[in-house]
């Protein structure tokens, strides 16, 4: 069978990786691919951020499942165009996926059915967001509608930086392009925790639980980014809390979304903020995250394949999957600069060496025979190990041995959970 990936990056690259080691026969072709993924599968050129070119490729290589990656191609509507030509695809609809692509109608949903998340204005002016502001008290957080590349999420420690902040958003200060609305929402503390589960549009198959590292500095310090680096154990979440979470988030969401006449068929990230007052929905991704994937699949021993060809069949109560007990963690290798502005192109050296992790592919390309960088994140290192030390400390022993210039990562990948 043929399976085409979209995406470029170490999701995708993970994906890929879990996708041959279940079916080692299965033939994978990866749009656009990188320098690593070359690898693993055949890489095709694409522009993601090209509809027509999208489908031009899909049509092109005819694959037996289509596996989308990126949250872009969701919100241009690739899976509509492929149901539309009868084209299996695993990955929610365009409508289905506005849990992730606006914010406001994420947050609306959960009001119109009860899922707990923190308290929230939807504005689409400065003087809605005036009006609001005494709703709210400091810090609080302002949120960009749409899809804003990990920038879009503002926690201001006064009323004065929220204002500063939805004037930056709503103007395209901020993000380079004017935003019609933003969510002013209230700040939660307590542990964040990545819940993913496989979905068929009527019920949800849920993954092992996964925590992301998003500021670039160590102890969680300086600028947000896509993510430095993330661990699973089992107990971020006990299976009480996993029963409760699909029987009070998962399920109504997935009961709500059909009932709204977008079925959510794919993989439903939440991303959760584990309060005194219970598990709150900070968001919804519909996709799989990134480093969460790096950290979640190598948990895996179960055919991935088996699992997204369920999804897409509506069969889902069929599939059972099988974890590596124990723990998992990754650490990305980063460009200087990143996530400012880096330079790329810096060869990188002592990716052969590796024996005992796995190096995830995010932002490399090949050139003149050599692996050079191509990204702000370059690479993701994972190892699994009986506990979250053994695993992070076959990490860290990999991330030794692999060189490029200005090559930065955090050293305190899972230190929160290492203290407890």
């Amino acid at each position: 069978m043929k399976v085409l990936v979209i995406g470029g990056g170490g999701r995708e690259h993970a994906i890929v990786w879990a996708l041959r080691r279940g079916d080692a026969e299965c033939e994978i072709v990866c749009a656009p691919g990188n320098g690593g993924i070359a690898a693993d599968a055949q890489c095709v050129p694409v522009n993601v951020k090209d509809l027509s070119d999208l489908v031009r490729v899909v049509a092109e290589q005819q694959p037996g499942l289509t596996v989308i990656g990126p949250e872009l191609p969701l919100s241009l509507g690739l899976v509509d165009e492929m149901q539309r030509r009868g084209m299996r695809v695993f990955g929610p609809t365009q409508a289905a996926a506005q849990l992730e692509t606006s914010k406001a109608f994420a947050k609306e949903f959960m009001q119109r059915w009860r899922i707990p998340t923190a308290h929230y204005a939807v504005c689409t002016t400065m003087e809605e967001v005036q009006s609001a502001m005494p709703l709210f008290h400091a810090p609080m957080v302002v949120k960009a509608d749409g899809l804003a590349a990990g920038k879009g999420v503002l926690i201001c420690k006064t009323r004065d930086e929220a204002l500063e902040a939805a004037s930056g958003i709503l103007s395209g200060k901020l993000l380079g392009a004017p935003e019609t609305r933003l969510v002013l929402e209230e700040f939660l503390e307590g542990d964040e925790v990545s819940f993913l589960v496989l979905c068929d549009g009527t019920q949800g198959l849920p993954l092992v639980a996964a925590q992301d590292h998003k500021r670039i500095g160590e102890g969680d310090t300086g600028l947000n980014t896509g993510g430095m680096g993330a661990y699973s154990i089992d107990t971020l979440l006990d299976a009480n809390m996993q029963e409760w979470l699909m029987a009070h988030v998962v399920q109504p969401t997935l009961d709500g979304m059909k009932a709204e006449g977008a079925p959510f068929m794919g993989v439903m990230y939440c991303g959760l903020m584990m309060t005194p007052r219970g598990p709150m929905v900070l968001e919804y991704n519909a996709r799989f995250g990134d480093p969460e994937t790096q950290a979640i699949l190598p948990r895996l021993e179960s055919n991935l394949l088996e699992a997204f060809e369920a999804a897409v069949d509506g069969r889902l109560n069929e599939i059972e999957l099988k974890w590596r007990s124990g723990a998992s963690a990754c650490v990305v290798a980063a460009s200087a600069g990143y996530p400012g502005e880096y330079e790329s192109g810096k060869k990188i050296s002592g990716l052969d060496t590796v024996t005992d992790a796995v190096v995830f592919h995010s932002g490399t390309a090949e050139k003149d025979g050599e692996m050079v960088t191509a990204g702000g994140r370059v690479l993701a290192v994972s190892a699994t190990g009986d506990d979250l030390k053994l695993a992070l400390g076959k990490v860290y022993a990999a991330m030794e041995k692999i060189e490029f210039e200005g090559m930065y990562y955090r050293r305190d990948i899972g230190y929160k959970a290492l203290e407890k």
